[in-house]
């Protein structure tokens, strides 16, 4: 299934609702597919909504996506514009009823974001601050393995890819502002575990 790019919040999470086959786990090849593969905000929102949501506590799975989040910048930061993942990564999975779940459970709160949502701030979301943005993912992802050793850690730093990348796709530079203080909190967090 090669989805049309989503246009909100709500668009995008009825897309990754149609991702792969019913009854079956969904892999992550399906979900970018079902983001209509064009869209670099909503390729790096699916990743950040995912590890938002309860599926957030499968173990190793935080971890996954932050690879995939690497991957994906580390892509936009040198200017590519197809994005490419290792089949290893494509061919991942979540278990069907999990994901449905987790879905189910971001539908309002998409809503409300929606409401939200409107063009602002636009020099923080093209141009020079596209790569500032892939740094910050980058700097987002490298959160998250160390925070997988607290049951949901990682739910910060999905809130703050998935800011981040709503204000990507929205063209909201008010939500890139908001992703800057997640990852300040995820810095905070880090140290008081850590050091």
């Amino acid at each position: 299934m090669n989805a049309e790019e989503p246009e909100n919040l709500q668009a995008l999470i009825e897309n990754l609702r149609q991702a792969g086959k019913a009854d079956q786990p969904v892999k992550i090849e399906s979900m970018l597919q079902a983001t209509g593969e064009r869209s670099v905000g909503a390729l790096l929102l699916v990743p950040g909504l995912l590890v938002l949501s309860p599926l957030s506590g499968i173990p190793g799975l935080p971890s996954v996506f932050a690879v995939m989040v690497t991957l994906i910048a580390g892509q936009l930061l040198v200017g590519r514009g197809h994005f490419w993942l290792p089949q290893w990564l494509l061919q991942r999975t979540a278990s069907r009823s999990k994901y449905d779940r987790a879905l189910a459970l971001l539908k309002r709160p998409a809503a409300f974001v929606d409401r939200l949502l409107r063009p602002r701030l636009k020099f923080l979301t093209q141009g020079l601050a596209v790569r500032g943005n892939a740094l910050l993912c980058i700097a987002i992802a490298a959160t998250m393995p160390p925070l997988e050793i607290i049951p949901f850690g990682n739910t910060t730093a999905g809130a703050a890819l998935s800011v981040l990348g709503v204000g990507m796709m929205a063209r909201d530079g008010l939500m890139i502002l908001l992703a800057i203080l997640f990852f300040l909190s995820l810095l905070f967090l880090i140290s008081r575990i850590w050091l």
